[in-house]
């Protein structure tokens, strides 16, 4: 017989740091064996209601849901999408790096998420929803409308006459995503990749979707053409690092602008779900107009603090794969806890989620540590310092990152240079802005100024592999040049560059290698894995998420931890870049 208390001085925390935060429910499948299902489920039944009303009449809805942070508020989007994901397709919206460019994002975040495959399906969902959409009863009714391209493109003509816009391109797109062959580029078509002439041929698609007017319309499309499927619900969180005013407000406006557009249109097959921290809400929510937040006609959902009971049922998930280790079982389901200790904590008899975990966490390695103490293991006791915590969680978030990108231009241009500014802002740079290069480009630029130092260095950042998309930003870049706006440039790009033959190849040449002080930087995935990593706690630590030992890490906080961790010192983009230098050793974690 193993006792309870042998079993918690080998086993690590149930509550461990890592497993106190949510994410993009895409990127980490929820275990149902941890769920409460009476926690919030008045919203999950109002919701569900809302998503049939949507299948039904084909018309949008938006709702609402705001909650203190801690609440369980992306906790809640994934459970949704686990509950209800056999009646409508799913995407998470992050946030947006340019308000200029925040219908490329929708439109490419939403296309990225139609690619990931539901759980006990071995199709993406977007292919789930082509094939509903087509009604294919079996595959060589597929082969063979994959057969006739044109027959494939005038059947949906015929099928949606008008409202479609540029129905050869789209429908063109569509029927390639049917061939294997072809998909990956479709796919990369659809989710507004500048592709090169050659691709484009090869889907007999004459552009790109390369500004925001387009993509607006291959989004109405979506809406469109789901009305025939299965709704698409679109996921808006962790608002707090969206893109800000002059005045420091946050551009809330421009999401219920785009929210206010797709109402405009019927059928749209959308439910939106804005999901915002309660006290952000109230700050912002008078800034919006008022004819766009009538348009949130799906309602506003609260989550309330849960009661000591719902708590308790929490803490008992946690912790029952231990007690059913244990002979005897312990009393209480949730001990090291008890009853007790919950209700000194929370005299009120009501706590956040978050809260409880946090308890949880901390009771438990207090009972682990007097059991150690009593022992000769006390030195297996993982340390509880601020920075060991924050590497445990680095190192979590640095393989979830890995999981979520699988190349550089999983990112677009303006997500990088969101992610560079971010990183430049925690190792004390000054004067970083965005939008050095200017014109349609601009939000693929910025500029900095090491610290104590005047020199300004710009920074522009292009993978698109169009010629003419290059030239284009080389015109750009030779402007910078011109004028003098910053005393060195550089290029990062791992794309080709082109070659003798074109223009824009003699423009970069002319610009970064010839004997001006201006430098091309190849990058490697792993730098991108860097950026986003630390984006992804930038966005926790703005929404009051980052807990660590017991403690909400603000942004400043969260600024001096990773400088003071040195994590970022091994990464060879910043170190090409001269604002950080390698260390002997390297805290991340490089597991695929």
């Amino acid at each position: 017989m193993t006792s309870i208390d042998k079993i918690i001085q080998r086993e690590l925390n149930p509550f461990d740091p890592v497993t106190l935060y949510t994410i993009n429910f895409w990127q980490e499948q929820q275990n149902p064996s941890l769920n409460v299902d009476s926690i919030h489920q008045n919203i999950v039944t109002d919701i569900e209601r809302v998503l049939e009303q949507v299948a039904q009449e084909h018309h949008p809805r938006t709702l609402i849901l705001t909650g203190d942070s801690g609440s369980g508020k992306s906790y809640l989007l994934g459970r949704i999408k686990k509950l209800f994901n056999t009646k409508a397709f799913f995407a998470y919206i992050d946030p947006w790096p340019d308000s200029d460019y925040i219908w490329r994002h929708i439109l490419r975040q939403t296309v990225d998420c139609l690619m990931k495959t539901p759980e006990g399906k071995t199709d993406s969902q977007l292919l789930l929803w082509l094939k509903n959409l087509l009604d294919f009863q079996n595959s060589s009714l597929l082969e063979k409308i994959i057969g006739e391209r044109r027959v494939f493109i005038r059947n949906l003509k015929t099928i949606y006459p008008s409202g479609i816009y540029n129905p050869n391109d789209f429908f063109s797109a569509l029927y390639h995503l049917l061939d294997p062959k072809y998909s990956a580029v479709a796919c990369e078509w659809l989710r507004g990749d500048d592709l090169d002439e050659g691709d484009l041929k090869s889907l007999g698609i004459k552009s790109s979707i390369d500004s925001e007017d387009s993509a607006q319309k291959i989004i109405t499309n979506l809406g469109v053409i789901s009305a025939a499927s299965q709704p698409i619900v679109l996921c808006f969180d962790n608002l707090d690092n969206i893109p800000r005013l002059l005045n420091g407000t946050l551009d809330l406006q421009a999401l219920f602008n785009v929210n206010s557009s797709i109402h405009t249109h019927y059928p749209q097959n959308f439910l939106i779900i804005i999901s915002i921290i309660t006290s952000t809400w109230k700050q912002n929510a008078t800034l919006i107009q008022p004819a766009d937040k009538a348009r949130v006609n799906g309602g506003d959902f609260h989550l309330k603090p849960i009661t000591l009971e719902q708590g308790e049922a929490i803490l008992a998930a946690r912790l029952n794969p231990l007690h059913s280790l244990a002979k005897p079982k312990p009393k209480s389901p949730i001990f090291p806890l008890s009853t007790e200790i919950l209700e000194q904590k929370f005299p009120r008899g009501r706590t956040l989620p978050r809260n409880i975990l946090e308890l949880g966490r901390k009771e438990y390695e207090q009972y682990k540590s007097k059991l150690l103490d009593n022992t000769e293991n006390s030195q297996d006791l993982t340390p509880g310092t601020e920075l060991a915590t924050f590497k445990l969680i680095w190192q979590d978030k640095y393989k979830k990152t890995q999981k979520k990108i699988s190349k550089i231009t999983d990112l677009a241009a303006p997500e990088l240079i969101r992610m560079l500014q971010e990183v430049l802002n925690a190792l004390q740079c000054q004067e970083v802005k965005t939008k050095l290069l200017s014109g349609k480009y601009a939000s693929h630029s910025l500029s900095y100024q090491q610290q104590n130092q005047e020199q300004i260095i710009g920074v522009v950042w292009t993978e698109d592999p169009n010629m003419n998309s290059f030239y284009n930003t080389m015109n750009a870049c030779q402007k910078v040049v011109d004028k003098n706006l910053c005393q060195t440039l550089y290029l990062v790009r791992a794309a080709e560059v082109g070659s003798a033959r074109n223009l824009s190849y003699r423009i970069y040449r002319k610009i970064f290698q010839g004997r001006l002080k201006n430098i091309h930087i190849k990058p490697n995935l792993e730098s991108v894995y860097f950026l986003a990593t630390y984006h992804s706690l930038v966005n926790s630590a703005l929404a009051n998420e980052l807990v660590i030992e017991g403690e909400i890490i603000s942004l400043k906080e969260l600024e001096k931890i990773i400088c003071e961790s040195q994590i970022l010192n091994n990464c060879s983009l910043l170190q090409d870049l001269s604002v950080v230098f390698p260390t002997d050793t390297q805290e991340q974690s490089n597991e695929p």
